[in-house]
């Protein structure tokens, strides 16, 4: 793609979206699929689809990225359907997971909602904590309601209800298996809102919670897994979304370096031709957006690079089977408290029917969360022996593996730390006529919530559109965004 000599961009669209990892993609896909739009997507990567990425080890299909979505998600399960991937959405097979703590792994606790017991018999059968961890949970129900601010930390809304023991070495690792954060940091409101109203229905938790379940719809048809994957890797996702907008209109080997306001809208550069289209949907990190944006709009740069986060990675191992055994259940995680580098462990044979049989065992390691970053001054090889040593410490596992894949997620997780809900606030009025944010650092960093951000982020850019009619050299906003003037001089 090249500029013209009169220095008009040769190609033009209705919308340019900036990263075509999924939010970009889902988005793109929403704007041409319910609403007919013109779209480019930018993409810096020599592949598109982020951090949903699938390889091959031993043969097999296995996700760096992430490996599973929500069920009940409504609309990444309507894209899943529009793309006619339905039959091949697989649930993980029976078996539970556990917590490793104090020297072996404990079941967790079943009828938890993000480790809120609904029962203290299971709780106690878990032996995940000593009678008088068990005895302090107890007291959620008949201690006086806790007030809690606007924005409470998820430590503020479970400490005081469930002591210290149950918060360390069961929401503590549960929340750090999601979003590698800290509870401490991390916004209820922002991070687990439902956690947040169940706090806020009721004096206890524990009740409430119960009170919750209870009111809910009976199922009439058994309810499905909570987590599905799909045979063959998330990647098979993306890829599917890339065809149904066209190839022709996802640019990989392509990343927005500047950003600049012409009369009509927006002309986004790339080192190889400039695109012009009058909406710019950001859809990259919140980190990588701010460069994009800092020369134009300096303010809004500043409150996206103050969007935390964490860098991550995955050891996958496999083994011979032979040499390993059965591994029953999918795997573990691991409190923080106990201060070792691996975050959590999934058996991805055991969990996965279009993984499990053959002679291959695969055992995937999650390293890395907010305040643990002693694993990114090792060397793969280091890392590896690191994981290792750990897997042989909890599960007894010395096998040596016949392959093995490292991925490193440098700044992947954004941390939706107290007082997130302000700066999205903030955000908005910042974000100048005719620019769009979506992705995991804003309003949802799983899958699930990316799709559904970028369904609501294309309904909005899509109004703007069509109510300007069709023509992108029709429409001059130059005197209608009082935001610009300012930020262009």
């Amino acid at each position: 793609m090249t500029v013209s000599s009169e220095g008009r961009p040769l190609r033009t669209a209705d919308v340019v979206v900036v990263g075509g990892g999924a939010s970009g993609l889902a988005t793109a896909y929403w704007l041409r699929a319910e609403h007919d739009v013109d779209v480019v997507v930018l993409e810096a990567a020599d592949r598109a689809g982020g951090k949903v990425t699938t390889r091959t080890l031993a043969g097999l299909p296995v996700d760096t990225g992430p490996d599973a979505f929500l069920s009940r998600a409504a609309d990444l399960g309507e894209l899943v359907l529009r793309l006619g991937l339905t039959d091949d959405v697989v649930g993980p097979l029976p078996g539970g997971a556990f917590v490793w703590s104090r020297g072996r792994l404990h079941p967790i606790p079943q009828g938890g909602f993000f480790g809120i017991p609904d029962r203290v018999l299971p709780l106690v059968r878990s032996r995940l904590l000593d009678p008088l961890g068990v005895a302090r949970a107890g007291l959620d129900l008949v201690l006086p309601r806790t007030p809690l601010g606007d924005d409470p930390s998820v430590a503020d809304v479970v400490r005081p209800r469930l002591g210290d023991e149950a918060f360390d070495r069961l929401v503590q690792p549960l929340l750090g298996g999601v979003h590698a954060g800290s509870a401490e940091r991390l916004s209820a409101r922002s991070t687990v809102p439902e956690v947040l109203g169940i706090a806020r229905s009721g004096r206890s938790l524990v009740l409430s919670l119960r009170a919750r379940r209870r009111s809910a719809p009976k199922p009439t048809t058994p309810p499905a897994p909570p987590l599905v994957s799909l045979a063959g890797g998330m990647s098979r996702l993306t890829d599917a979304l890339v065809e149904a907008i066209g190839r022709d209109r996802v640019l990989t080997s392509s990343p927005a370096t500047s950003l600049q306001r012409t009369a009509n809208g927006w002309l986004v550069t790339t080192p190889s031709g400039s695109v012009e289209a009058r909406d710019v949907v950001l859809a990259a990190p919140a980190y990588a957006t701010a460069d994009v944006v800092a020369d134009l709009l300096p303010d809004l740069a500043a409150e996206l690079r103050g969007i935390e986060y964490a860098d991550v990675a995955n050891v996958t191992l496999a083994l011979r089977r032979s040499e390993v055994g059965e591994l029953v259940g999918t795997g573990f995680l691991v409190p923080p408290v106990e201060q070792d580098i691996v975050v959590g462990c999934t058996w991805l044979t055991s969990k996965w029917p279009h993984l499990a049989g053959g002679d291959t065992v695969l055992v995937r390691c999650m390293v890395g969360r907010d305040g643990d970053s002693r694993w990114t001054a090792m060397d793969d090889d280091e890392l590896v022996a690191a994981v290792r040593a750990s897997l042989a410490r909890m599960m007894g596992l010395t096998a040596e593996p016949t392959d093995v894949l490292v991925q490193r997620w440098p700044a992947a997780m954004p941390q939706y730390v107290v007082g997130h809900a302000a700066r999205l606030e903030r955000l908005d009025p910042l974000t100048a006529f005719g620019l769009h944010l979506t992705g995991a650092a804003y309003r949802g960093s799983g899958l699930a919530g990316c799709v559904t951000d970028a369904r609501r982020t294309a309904g909005r850019v899509a109004a703007r559109t069509n109510a300007r009619g069709t023509d992108l050299r029709s429409t001059d906003l130059s005197d209608t965004d009082p935001s610009l003037q300012g930020a262009a001089r």
